[in-house]
């Protein structure tokens, strides 16, 4: 029988030993996702050389070393419809460098680490396939486009495991995931770039851009995240400079707070926070007869670290 499309699905579980399958499930672990791109089997192909008396390939197989899993994916940007209660997707978060702290019954904020990466097992299901990716690490990229449903693209490497046809544990069941709100005057409460308020914003994305390596050595397997470098774009409607000046600001090299909340009923209000946006150029475009800045930027640290950015659901 074909394998549906439709009948594609994902399930994902904090590790508590790195590399170690967590076993999700579909009552407790499921995640409504979307644009799902999966690649089952990445390798390094190797090939014994060989001078074996005629042209061609060699007669020895190829060896697939370093096998690994890629897979990205979206999901609405959305609270878990409770204050103080992670969204669905908690795990994927964690799992791209950031830290998880819980103020019950209050707010879930997430911020980065350096140190002590979790990481997570990913289900994948194919209709009736399996792919199991464990020690799962990614990126993951924010964006809020006026008129549109605000998302997070998530991208993951992990431990190659080999597909299989088990069945999911449990019924997928979705819980902690509220619908998420369009980008609009209503549902923005705040829009805030480097300072200035109120701001007309177009569209928004923000980027963890972590830097991710697959490796190996003769006793382990790892998917790392050795660096990032937070940042993305902001496009506004253009306003005479005298009602804001990006271009000063851009060439004074100062930074500015950007705040950003969306929503305003608890449980489903997310707030995008980089307090030391950093304006790294400017360009014009045209939305509809009227022109619009775009205006890439950075999210720097201060000197304490790890503040580059915050992702906060109340």
């Amino acid at each position: 029988m074909a394998l549906l499309t439709r009948k594609t699905w994902l399930l994902a579980k904090i590790e508590s030993s790195e590399g170690s399958d967590p076993t999700p499930v579909g009552g407790s672990n499921a995640i409504q996702v979307t644009d799902v791109d999966l690649t089952p089997i990445e390798a390094d192909n190797v090939q014994a050389p060989s001078l074996q008396g005629f042209l061609g390939n060699s007669t020895r197989g190829t060896v697939l070393a370093n096998k690994r899993v890629s897979v990205s994916f979206t999901t609405e940007l959305s609270g878990s419809g409770a204050a103080g209660t992670a969204p669905a997707y908690g795990p994927l978060l964690k799992s791209c460098g950031l830290s998880e702290t819980v103020a019950s019954s209050t707010s879930v904020t997430y911020a980065p680490v350096s140190a002590s990466f979790s990481s997570c097992t990913i289900y994948c299901f194919y209709d009736l396939t399996r792919h199991k990716i464990t020690g799962a690490r990614g990126t993951v990229t924010f964006s809020l486009v006026a008129g549109q449903i605000a998302t997070a693209t998530f991208q993951f490497i992990g431990i190659y495991n080999a597909p299989d046809s088990t069945d999911m544990s449990g019924t997928w069941t979705l819980a902690n995931q509220a619908a998420g709100l369009e980008v609009n005057d209503t549902n923005v409460t705040t829009a805030t770039f480097h300072g200035a308020t109120s701001q007309r914003i177009e569209s928004f994305d923000l980027a963890l851009n972590n830097e991710l390596v697959y490796k190996e050595t003769a006793s382990s397997k790892q998917a790392l995240i050795v660096n990032r470098a937070p940042g993305g774009t902001a496009v506004i409607e253009a306003l005479d400079t005298a009602t804001t000046d990006y271009f000063a600001k851009a060439s004074a090299v100062a930074t500015g707070a950007t705040d950003i909340i969306l929503g305003a009923s608890g449980g489903n209000i997310v707030r995008l926070k980089a307090d030391q946006t950093d304006i790294v150029g400017g360009s014009y475009g045209d939305t509809s007869g009227a022109y619009s800045l775009n205006l890439p930027y950075l999210a720097l640290p201060t000197t304490a670290g790890n503040n580059e950015m915050s992702l906060i659901y109340t």
